[in-house]
């Protein structure tokens, strides 16, 4: 839960950026836009598979390259 203390001395609009950077730091908005709408597990899992597929690729892909530069 993202809170900020503002003091009486202090600026409006700098304690305004300070809470958009720390919801923007604890991911709230992202966490919010993820449980916007019900997502079924079986799209979670193939959407999960996919990623670790691409990352897995572009590990290969990265490895292939290193090795192909000397």
């Amino acid at each position: 839960m993202a809170t900020i203390v503002v003091e009486d001395s202090e600026n409006l609009e700098k304690a305004i950026k300070r809470f958009k950077r720390m919801v923007e730091r604890e991911g709230i908005i992202r966490e919010f836009k993820k449980r916007e709408y019900y997502e079924k597990p079986s799209t979670i899992l193939n959407r999960k598979n996919k990623a670790l597929q691409r990352k897995l690729m572009k590990k290969t892909r990265k490895s292939h390259d290193s090795r192909s530069s000397y």
